[in-house]
């Protein structure tokens, strides 16, 4: 029989800025979720107040892990050492790998209107820690849609459901990243593997996990399942979120996330010396 999935923990995300002075909601990466192995950080940026975002994230560096840009409304331009760039839109994805070094700039294309959408950190494990920068810009269009489901659309950003697949090619955790939104109230079923972590994030309205509600700005973080049972009001949205833990040491200084110290250390000497990419 399958075991159904049920809430472990509910947090709210606590205000914060980052970049050169952003606003946004920390949900991962805060006193009380400091992380969800393989996830180091979940941040919600949305604001229709230019000063809330116009600053941007401009230069800088990263290593040892994956960044994960998804945007709900608005426009942000990215570039980077390697020499890529990249207009990020409403609906869009982009998944970034640091691996041994990059230096990039994620920088608003907008000066009014809405911004919205989520940045998310995913670990990687000591074997790929030092592997080759790389970059997936993906477009809204390349989004596949499951709207088979009456009463729910479900875009497939990473990982397989419903036989479709999503467009990013992530494999070190294994991640499913799944966007649901309710034309109205329905249930939805997800088939999950049970030594993956999972997230629900409500960013719509409000769902509910085995008989418990979770409203717009809570995450619940759920335990163990080989199926996650959701229902959703009507107009409610969501994002389900999956990986394979890792398991290993994490050293972590800002934007440098290793196994031990002495990694940290050199990452520093790294990038002060211009050996990132």
């Amino acid at each position: 029989m399958d075991k159904v999935s049920s809430i472990k923990q509910i947090v709210r995300g606590m205000p914060t800025q980052d970049g050169a002075g952003v606003t946004l909601t920390r949900i991962i990466g805060q006193p009380a979720l400091p992380r969800l192995d393989p996830f180091l950080m979940l941040d919600e940026f949305g604001s229709d107040k230019p000063q809330d975002y116009l600053a941007g994230f401009p230069q800088h560096p990263h290593r040892g892990f994956q960044t994960v840009t998804y945007m709900l409304a608005g426009k942000m331009e990215h570039k980077d050492s390697v020499g890529n760039t990249g207009l990020i839109e409403a609906g869009g994805i982009q998944w970034m790998n640091a691996g041994r070094g990059i230096i990039h700039s994620e920088m608003p294309k907008q000066t009014e209107g809405l911004m919205r959408g989520f940045q998310l950190w995913v670990n990687l494990p000591a074997s790929e820690k030092m592997s080759l920068p790389n970059y997936q810009d993906i477009k809204a269009a390349e989004v596949p849609v499951v709207d088979a489901i009456v009463g729910v659309e479900v875009k497939v950003l990473v990982g397989q459901f419903h036989g479709v697949s999503g467009p990013v090619s992530a494999q070190a955790v294994k991640p499913l990243f799944l966007d649901c939104c309710f034309k109205h109230t329905q249930s939805l079923s997800i088939p999950c593997d049970e030594q993956h972590n999972f997230f629900i994030y409500c960013y719509e309205g409000q769902i509910s996990i085995g008989g418990e509600k979770l409203i717009k700005g809570q995450l619940a973080v759920l335990n163990p399942s080989s199926a996650i049972e959701l229902t959703g009001k009507a107009e409610a949205c969501c994002i389900v979120v999956g990986g394979l833990p890792i398991g290993e040491p994490i050293v972590q200084h800002g934007p440098f996330v290793m196994n031990t110290e002495a990694e940290i250390h050199k990452a520093f000497d790294d990038f002060r010396s211009g050996l990132f990419a």
